[in-house]
């Protein structure tokens, strides 16, 4: 068998496994609704007060802000998607998929693809809010910001999968999750940029690869996209992505 039929196998079986997720999520109308009301209900109650403020950046403080926002989004909902795993392992769904011709990969995959379009849906509404209350940005920049939440999004979730497939319960995923992601989050200069901190939180902030993801989309929105600050972040961004993916396919196979 060539490589081109076991891509196209393995596309299909990624479809496959895609659209059972998107049934799965559509006929979750709670958890649709929730998903995207915390994000929009963030922007709308925290955005205002920092509209009058000078957040060191280019442009207004609007687009300071949404980036940021989005990135939390990417890092938020893709950290967490593992715990739906964990509830589908325990009742023997993954085991049984296990012995179906559906290869491997297209398991990880096909989840990671819903999460990276639910994303989506979630940062069209985000910056439609955000243009409501006062953002300006090119179209371009935000298309390129969207791509970015959405690779960051897409390497999360594998690696949220992965790790999921390692640990025994709901509980013992999220006390890792939580203390890995806060940090990391903090340090990411999501709501501020890191410029306003002292400088040795500045300095700490630099070796955390989202933050860098973070100036990029700030740099989109202001339409350079040939800044150093993109380029390095496009790059930081990227190479996180290939290491999650890899490591997140490593650990879902050994997983279970």
């Amino acid at each position: 068998m060539n490589r081109r039929t076991l891509m196209r196998e393995l596309l299909a079986d990624t479809g496959v496994i895609f659209g059972r997720c998107m049934r799965a999520t559509t006929r979750s109308k709670t958890n649709l609704l929730f998903g995207m009301l915390q994000p929009l209900l963030f922007l709308a109650l925290f955005g205002p007060l920092l509209a009058r403020l000078s957040l060191g950046v280019d442009g207004s403080s609007w687009q300071a802000f949404v980036p940021g926002v989005l990135v939390q989004l990417a890092i938020l909902g893709g950290s967490y998607v593992g715990l739906g795993i964990i509830v589908e392992r325990g009742q023997g769904v993954i085991d049984r998929m296990r012995v179906t011709p559906v290869r491997p990969a297209a398991l990880l995959l096909g989840r990671t693809l819903r999460d990276v379009v639910q994303l989506a849906v979630q940062a069209a509404l985000l910056v439609l809010l955000g243009l409501a209350f006062g953002l300006r940005a090119p179209v371009s920049g935000v298309l390129v910001g969207f791509a970015f939440v959405a690779v960051l999004s897409a390497a999360l979730s594998a690696l949220s999968y992965g790790l999921a497939m390692n640990v025994r319960t709901p509980p013992e995923f999220a006390a890792v999750a939580n203390t890995a992601g806060m940090p990391l989050m903090l340090l990411s200069g999501l709501l501020l940029p890191m410029t306003l901190a002292p400088g040795w939180l500045d300095g700490a902030s630099r070796a955390v690869p989202f933050r860098y993801t973070v100036d990029a989309v700030r740099q989109a929105y202001l339409g350079h996209y040939t800044s150093g600050t993109f380029t390095v972040g496009a790059a930081v961004t990227a190479a996180f992505a290939a290491v999650s993916l890899t490591a997140g396919t490593w650990l879902f196979r050994r997983g279970g």
